[in-house]
């Protein structure tokens, strides 16, 4: 029956026929008598509290938030034809949905961390760098006045908080709110001003990100917002993508791209490897190594044409030899390093010996400021190269925790020639894997668990061949 027909017969106009189908109207009773009348079925037929067990995977996820919180359209998918698909195969497609749901519970993923994963797409799928927001940010800072050589601190842009969008700036006070000792910062909205409330153990380029990134908000006029940036806060994508947005402003009116791009092609430029430039370069830019790194993913790919490259984030406790990778994010393709469960990551990582590096200085009663080091890591199965540089820090508030933060670049041939200082023969060079579990290298001191899972790929191996040949 043609929609036209449908719409003689029920008496419901095309229109309102074609928004049902394409999931922007979900008809009432009278309007489903209509339709069961024009079609001589039965109401029930068109009606169904519980979908057949072969297809209750669909009946999840079209009843969470999950397809009405991510907004589709970012990704290039229309909403409409996504219902399309679930039902034009309903079961294949059931059955696909049930195994990224099996997938998602055996990794214990909640919805907050399905929304990073997304969000973590979404950059990768732009090469972290908006043209937008970048506009933005160069807008403001001409509404300012901002001299083009001028660089922002807290005192500026605290003065531009409370000044021009009426904010009060107090510390946390922790003996009221012990459950805020590990918070940064906790913003309180209120029609007569806001409130922007800080952790007394914040650095001064910490405390100049938040007031950028508070700027931010107000600025691009971003409502639906986090408070804190705890995990545990998120409601919804768009909140994480909000946030995402206010802290590339923050970072993109600190470090201008242009001072950025320059003093980067200084560095490229030079025929050894020298470390404390880039350190010096975090302090010029009054920033830390992970905003630092993190502006790098930004204008890589855009204005050094290096857009295989890679960016991670270590934690790790003084004297214990357990290592969290707690953030990152893959330009062009997926590389290593990447998250794994339930296996040791390679502990020749530079990523890793840093943090080593920067506990043994905590132990030994010493003062760490930034550490910096670079390494040209060989991957033993692939053989695929990159130049891995690393900076280590203590995580501030938190007592005895490091953390690492690090920007990987692939070296294919057409990098290699940007990169002047790669044959300085004091540039660090080893051989890496993914992980211990997966690694053939078994003569390595620092080796901290059985190659089991490449044992395992070795013996399938074997039994296949010896299928193969009593088949022949």
């Amino acid at each position: 029956m043609s929609l036209s027909e449908l719409s003689q017969k029920s008496g419901l106009s095309i229109s309102y026929i074609n928004e049902i189908e394409k999931a922007k109207k979900y008809p009432k009773s009278d309007k489903i008598i209509a339709l069961a009348a024009a079609m001589d079925v039965d109401y029930d037929t068109l009606v169904s509290l519980k979908l057949s067990k072969r297809l209750e995977p669909i009946s999840d996820l079209l009843s969470s938030n999950v397809l009405t919180e991510l907004p589709l359209e970012l990704f290039g998918i229309d909403p409409a034809n996504l219902l399309e698909i679930l039902s034009d195969a309903p079961t294949k497609i059931s059955a696909f949905v049930g195994t990224l749901i099996e997938i998602a519970r055996n990794y214990n993923m909640s919805i907050e961390k399905f929304y990073f994963s997304a969000l973590r797409t979404y950059q990768e799928m732009h090469d972290n760098y908006f043209e937008d927001i970048e506009l933005e940010a160069e807008q403001f800072l001409l509404e300012q006045n901002v001299k083009p050589e001028q660089l922002l601190d807290e005192t500026y842009l605290a003065d531009i908080l409370i000044s021009r969008f009426n904010y009060k700036i107090e510390s946390i006070n922790e003996k009221a709110n012990p459950e805020f000792s590990s918070v940064r910062s906790l913003t309180v909205t209120n029609p007569a001003g806001n409130r922007l409330l800080l952790n007394t153990q914040l650095s001064s380029v910490q405390r100049a990100f938040i007031y950028g990134r508070e700027i931010g908000y107000l600025y691009l006029n971003l409502k639906n917002r986090l408070h804190t940036t705890a995990l545990v806060e998120a409601e919804s994508f768009e909140q994480l993508l909000n946030n995402f947005k206010a802290s590339y402003f923050s970072s993109a009116i600190i470090i201008k791209r242009n001072l950025l791009v320059t003093a980067i092609g200084d560095f490229f430029a030079q025929t050894t490897w020298q470390p404390e430039k880039l350190i010096s370069l975090i302090h010029h830019f009054n920033t830390t190594p992970e905003s630092f790194c993190y502006r790098l993913s930004n204008i890589l790919p855009r204005y050094f044409g290096i857009n295989q490259i890679f960016f991670s984030r270590f934690n790790n406790f003084v004297g214990q030899n357990i290592f969290d990778m707690t953030k990152e994010m893959h330009i062009s393709k997926k590389h290593y390093p990447h998250t794994v469960k339930d296996e040791h990551y390679c502990r020749r990582w530079v990523a890793l010996t840093i943090l080593n590096d920067l506990g043994e200085i905590i132990t030994a009663k010493g003062q760490p400021g930034i550490l910096c080091k670079a390494q040209k890591s060989t991957y033993i199965d692939t053989k695929d190269e990159y130049l891995v540089v690393s900076f280590a820090q203590p995580m501030s508030p938190t007592p005895n925790l490091n953390v690492s933060v690090s920007m990987g670049i692939y070296l294919d041939n057409q990098t290699r020639e940007k990169l002047a200082f790669l044959n300085d023969p004091n540039l660090n060079a080893r051989e890496v894997n993914q992980t211990c579990e997966r690694c053939s290298l078994f003569e390595c001191r620092e080796r901290i668990a059985a190659p089991v899972i490449l044992q395992k790929k070795h013996k399938n191996e074997e039994l296949r061949k010896a299928l193969k040949r009593m088949i022949n």
